[in-house]
């Protein structure tokens, strides 16, 4: 009897409020984060900001609520595909209910101008249509880093929690099943039930995350940053998005100190074991043997060494004086700049102009968009192909090429490296021609829609590395999203999503066995 009214016993309010569907929670989450700007509209006056995104953020739990009645006493299941189809629907879908307040408070622009917007938020890109900050007011900027930080702590739950089981977004490389297939029984022990695995991702990660943004904020408000200032860019670097309400950390007040900062706290994303150890990459020597962690460390110190070599290994020409604080500055500008980018953050060193002209570098984008492409670690909040995909082809490389010299060889490495060299780099390659092939036709749909060759290879960089800087330091010429067509920014938002979840992800989603189950 006892065990029967266990059984019968009702579930809590707090239970049936968990078996809500993903994306309808996600949904709610954002109706609440939009009192925030509310509140600081009315704080600083923006009155009429203010009250749009209050009463968007009411109507969006006024909505949540009745979905929620109407749903209740049921009981989905929420299997693979239900998580997978809510995380692309947060990138597709969301960003139209978070243009309403955005499109309203500013009144002088079109609504696919705040859509795009949102999705580039949103997804981390940061590429802006409003290149003058002043044109939009204190509220709108915080809520476009807001939108972008909260895109942020999608991707690192969901990658714990959605994509590592289904062993997508990198962790492909290192699984034993196929990408979008789930492992082994016996290695599902614990991931059997997707809501309780976001339930316990959330609450280890999050108080992570809140945490250092709150730490980054105060300690960019002591280096000289205004309040709300150093507010966004401490989001926009723990969520690698890049937003600026003053046009960048060049123009913040916190001069050298707060990139010095930003450069700390950027490491973040180029490896998950920086702040978690529950991915397949966790190593037993922690970040000292970790493969990203140190490619990340080769990159950041070689390409500015590179670039600053060239003074004199190439750039005869240059007039400049070869004195030590110049060449301080311009090496510290490049390093700064190599590693924002690296991270796909995509803020520039204020001393990065000195860094070209102590090159003679004319246009480094090429330079850039290249570490954009490589992008930062498993797991993290960057985007790009990801260190660990290139650490495979890395060491596959390498194994070939001793097999050159020793064709009967057997590799010494251990059976993760192994894992890396064989079928680890065969799909990474994989990646690579899914990724090689969307740009290519991502660059033709952008250039038969009008847009310049040059100009469509790297807004389609910029959209599949969410690296939105890219459109101003890249080209010759800042490229201005306002100037592109309805279906070129179309072309462009599909780019970014792609980009943040990837085509192995939306692949996913259409085979049969995750539909079935």
């Amino acid at each position: 009897m006892a065990r029967a009214h266990e059984i019968a016993k009702p579930r809590s309010a707090w239970e049936q409020l968990l078996d809500l569907p993903l994306f309808l929670l996600i949904f709610g989450l954002a109706s609440v984060a939009m009192l925030v700007p509310a509140l600081h509209g009315g704080v600083v006056r923006n009155i009429d900001t203010a009250r749009m995104f209050f009463y968007s953020g009411i109507l969006g739990l006024t909505l949540f609520a009745m979905i929620a009645i109407a749903m209740a006493g049921r009981r989905p299941k929420h299997g693979a595909l239900g998580t997978l189809l809510s995380l692309f629907s947060t990138f597709v879908f969301l960003p139209a209910f978070l243009a309403v307040p955005f499109f309203e408070g500013l009144g002088t622009t079109t609504f696919m101008n705040a859509y795009m917007e949102m999705v580039s938020a949103v997804t981390t890109t940061g590429a802006t249509l409003f290149v003058d900050p002043e044109r939009l007011d204190t509220t709108l900027h915080l809520w476009r880093a807001q939108v972008g930080w909260m895109g942020g702590a999608v991707m690192w739950i969901a990658a714990s929690a959605i994509l590592a089981p289904l062993n997508l977004g990198g962790f492909e490389v290192t699984a034993q099943a196929e990408p979008g297939q789930r492992e082994a029984l016996s290695s599902l022990i614990g991931r059997a039930d997707p809501r309780t695995r976001l339930l316990r991702v959330s609450s280890a990660l999050m108080p992570i995350y809140i945490g250092l943004t709150l730490l980054l904020w105060v300690l960019l408000m002591i280096s000289g940053d205004a309040s709300l200032v150093a507010l966004c860019h401490a989001m926009a670097v723990m969520s690698t998005s890049g937003i600026s309400p003053v046009g960048g950390m060049e123009f913040s007040g916190s001069g050298i100190t707060g990139e010095a900062l930003a450069l700390l706290f950027m490491f973040f994303a180029l490896s998950r074991l920086t702040f978690s150890s529950d991915t397949i990459t966790a190593t037993q020597g922690g970040l000292r043997t970790d493969p990203e962690f140190r490619l990340g460390l080769v990159l950041i110190i070689g390409v500015p060494l590179i670039l600053f070599a060239r003074h004199w290994l190439g750039a005869f020409d240059v007039a400049a004086e070869d004195d030590l604080g110049q060449a301080a500055r311009a090496f510290w500008g490049s390093i700064f700049t190599v590693m924002s980018f690296l991270t796909t953050t995509g803020f520039a060193s204020e001393y990065w102009v000195q860094t070209r002209a102590w090159s003679g570098l004319e246009t480094p984008g090429l330079i850039l968009m290249g570490l954009a492409l490589i992008g930062g670690g498993v797991a993290t909040t960057a985007g790009g192909v990801k260190l660990l995909r290139v650490f495979a082809l890395y060491l596959n490389g390498l194994r070939e090429m001793e097999r050159l010299v020793h064709p009967s060889s057997v590799s010494g490495a251990g059976t993760d490296a192994r894992r890396l060299q064989r079928n680890g780099a065969f799909i990474a390659w994989i990646f690579f021609m899914l990724f090689a092939l969307t740009l290519a036709v991502l660059t033709m749909l952008l250039a038969l829609l009008g847009v310049s060759f040059e100009n469509a290879l790297v807004l389609s960089i910029a959209g599949l590395s969410t690296t939105g800087p890219l459109i101003t330091m890249a080209a010759d010429t800042p490229i201005m999203l306002t100037e592109l067509g309805s279906a070129a920014k179309a072309v462009f938002c599909a780019a970014m999503v792609l980009g943040r979840l990837e085509t192995l992800a939306i692949i996913a989603l259409l085979t049969p066995d995750l539909w079935r189950s």
